[in-house]
């Protein structure tokens, strides 16, 4: 199976940016999410691309910080983080799905091929 892997991780002073890539040969026709999990919480949606319609969503508590973008020549997706906060720490995962129509997945058990993930850490 196809795998995704994501980089770009890393430790940032609060207010600082940091970029994340999702690699995924052959997923430019898939939809792509963002999830990152906090120590002791449970996993949580940042954000999913539905690119082939142009579309998007958020949480909420990125809203106007992070931006998802995705290159479908290089077969990468990436998550740009701005301003980030300490509670933007965690362990942050990118999943794929097909996606033939303008749907756009938003829970994670949708999502069938997992990356292992990048961790992030925003201190203060």
């Amino acid at each position: 199976q196809r795998q995704l892997e994501e980089s770009g991780g890393g430790s940032v002073q609060a207010g600082g940016s940091l970029r994340l890539s999702c690699a995924g040969p052959g997923y430019s026709s898939h939809c792509i999410g963002w999830f990152r999990q906090a120590p002791g919480k449970e996993r949580e949606r940042v954000a999913v691309i539905n690119s082939r319609y142009a579309i998007w969503t958020y949480a909420d508590s990125v809203k106007g910080r992070f931006t998802i973008s995705q290159d479908n020549t290089k077969e990468t997706t990436y998550l740009q983080m701005n301003n980030l906060k300490p509670e933007d720490t965690g362990m942050y995962f990118c999943a794929a799905l097909f996606c033939r129509t303008s749907y756009i997945p938003r829970r994670e058990d949708e999502f069938d091929t997992w990356g292992q993930g990048t961790q992030v850490t925003v201190f203060s």
